[in-house]
């Protein structure tokens, strides 16, 4: 028996059944530890952007951990690298002018959000602006505020409850936002978090308008728009540095991680709009919040190669292109027995839904078998979500092993 827990796992069956061991990658290949190869359809967990095996990051991260890898960011601490790289987010971020509070992932950027939104409206005297709203399918991380957010029943089963002050509404509906305003006020709610995408919910587009609908009602509402743009972010939405800019939609909240270095250090920023921050960058206001390694050295010297990357071999154009190829050589799937839905068309992203969901985690292994690493997401659907350096190609075949799979 085994030692290590995995995450979202039966363990029994992982007991039973082996690991399945990534030993290394390249571009938007993995190997196993066996040595076979397979074609990374999922970008690690969203996160490769940049590919596998970029030694341009591993030498940046070598050369800062030998200077310094890291110290506190709390009080007036911080390490040259970290700065300039806060600077440089906010100049790519889609409100000017936005301040950058760094994390270690997505799951504390979704935690950071949600307590800043609350502590905001207690700056503004407004304390009873505490409720927090998401959307059914959403996922928000797995922290106790973003297990309490998310529009997933079954991660939230057996704990109890996490945090009274927060609902969902439909994920499809602008107006069950607004209904919802009416049913318990405004004066009440603190924030509405939306990702873009809903991504671990099963790959789910946003209908046509839903999102500037939605952040009409916030902003009319004096409500909070909380962008999560953890898996959107840093060109996954195709084309722009992140789906704020793409849709224009100027949120007061920005959460960010998985892109920010490609993965291959942890490390989340929160883009927090300049009236959002006013209150406390005025003086004598202390947030007592941050984390031991928020603004990592060798993670900041990761995320800058990883943008350098990004804008030298011009990833966001790939990023766009790569949005329309997976919607051509995917879309002619949802005509499989097997197959109720093919959800692609918008960012370097795509679902292949079975007809049958509990044939997900079978076929994830079925797909092994034809050389392509994937995941189930949501109810019964394949993520697709491969780095931006894969081929057109590398993409035709990958399509070619998900038939072979699905006929298997």
């Amino acid at each position: 028996m085994g030692s290590l827990w995995h995450g979202f796992a039966d363990m029994g069956a992982v007991e039973r059944d082996g690991a399945f061991v990534v030993a290394r990658g390249a571009g938007a290949y993995i190997w196993d530890e066996g040595g076979n190869q397979y074609l990374d359809a999922t970008g690690g967990l969203w996160f490769a952007n940049v590919g596998h095996g970029r030694r341009e990051i591993a030498d940046a991260v070598a050369a800062q951990l030998t200077d310094i890898a890291h110290y506190s960011n709390f009080g007036d601490l911080a390490s040259p690298v970290t700065r300039e790289l806060a600077e440089r987010l906010s100049a790519i971020a889609p409100v000017p002018g936005s301040k950058i509070f760094f994390t270690s992932g997505g799951s504390d950027s979704i935690d950071t959000a949600a307590k800043l939104a609350r502590r905001y409206w207690h700056e503004k005297g407004r304390p009873d602006k505490t409720l927090l709203v998401a959307r059914q399918k959403a996922y928000h991380g797995m922290h106790i505020g973003g297990t309490a957010l998310a529009g997933l029943p079954p991660n939230r089963e057996g704990y109890g409850e996490f945090m009274p002050d927060t609902r969902t509404v439909e994920w499809d509906q602008a107006k069950a936002l607004t209904a919802l305003i009416e049913e318990v006020g405004a004066e009440r709610i603190a924030a509405f978090f939306a990702e873009p995408i809903i991504g671990a919910g099963g790959v789910y587009l946003p209908p046509q308008d839903y999102l500037t609908e939605v952040r009409r009602i916030c902003r009319e509402n004096d409500i909070l728009f909380v962008a999560d743009e953890v898996v959107t972010g840093f060109g996954r939405i195709g084309g722009s540095w992140f789906a704020s800019s793409r849709f224009d939609l100027q949120p007061d909240l920005m959460t960010t991680a998985k892109g920010l270095t490609s993965g291959y250090i942890p490390m989340g920023a929160v883009f927090i709009a300049p009236h959002i921050a006013e209150p406390f960058f005025a003086g004598g206001v202390w947030w007592r919040h941050g984390y031991t390694y928020g603004g990592h050295a060798a993670a900041a010297a990761a995320a800058m190669a990883n943008l350098d990357i990004i804008e030298r071999e011009n990833l966001l154009d790939a990023s766009k292109n790569l949005e329309s190829l997976l919607h051509e050589h995917f879309s002619p799937l949802a005509a499989h027995a097997r197959v109720s839905e093919v959800r692609s068309g918008l960012g370097a992203v795509a679902a292949v839904q079975l007809a049958d969901p509990s044939e997900a985690l079978g076929m994830v292994k079925t797909l092994r078998a034809h050389g392509v690493s994937t995941r189930a997401a949501g109810q019964g659907a394949l993520q697709i979500s491969p780095s931006f350096v894969i081929t057109e190609e590398q993409i035709v075949e990958l399509a070619a092993r998900f038939t072979r799979a699905l006929d298997a």
